[in-house]
């Protein structure tokens, strides 16, 4: 963890000297739309980059909370894979929603791999008791990532909340629980 949280800030900070290279070079543009400046390494780069410092913070808060006690559980080589599975299939499914709903624009920040730590911190730790900050309600992990599983869901099908890659935060859930399935599966043999 301690490796994303600088590669992240080193990220950022590259950002504030040069956005319109960083921007251009290394966030997910959508595949199919004309004249986009798309390239395949976007699907991991993306995630290094932040809108704002709101984003990053609480993005790189989320890392370190959900991701701590996964790291310890499953080592740091198998955390970092599964992380970068999801952010690599946040963008996958970010870049089928964009062909969809056409438009170039950019989508950057790392909420893909954070939602699916989410996703695999409800699963490995149900019961544990985890207070978010919006709203402060104590409540039990599982049901956690049930709300704002189903909170992203309704706010991507509505389009109440423009600008935001919920799709691509779902889709990082999605390949978590893929990623999740094919280790158990593995362990049966």
């Amino acid at each position: 963890i301690f490796i994303l949280l600088i590669a992240n800030g080193l990220v950022f900070a590259l950002q504030q000297f040069s956005p319109r290279f960083m921007m251009i070079n290394f966030a997910l543009w959508p595949a199919t739309e004309p004249g986009a400046p798309f390239g395949i390494w976007q699907l991991l780069t993306y995630g290094f980059l932040h809108g704002n410092t709101t984003h990053i913070l609480f993005n790189m808060f989320g890392l370190w909370m959900f991701g701590s006690d996964l790291e310890r559980l499953w080592g740091p080589r198998r955390f970092l894979a599964y992380y970068l599975v999801c952010v690599v299939g946040a963008g996958l499914i970010q870049l089928i929603v964009a062909a969809i709903q056409g438009g170039l624009y950019p989508t950057v920040g790392a909420s893909g791999g954070l939602f699916g730590l989410l996703l695999a911190f409800g699963l490995t730790f149900p019961n544990r008791i985890i207070v978010p900050l919006f709203p402060p309600i104590p409540m039990r992990a599982i049901t956690f990532v049930f709300v704002f599983g189903a909170l992203e869901l309704f706010i991507g099908v509505s389009g109440a909340a423009p600008g935001i890659a919920n799709f691509a935060h779902l889709g990082g859930m999605l390949f978590g629980f893929l990623v999740l399935r094919y280790w158990r599966s593995g362990r049966r043999r």
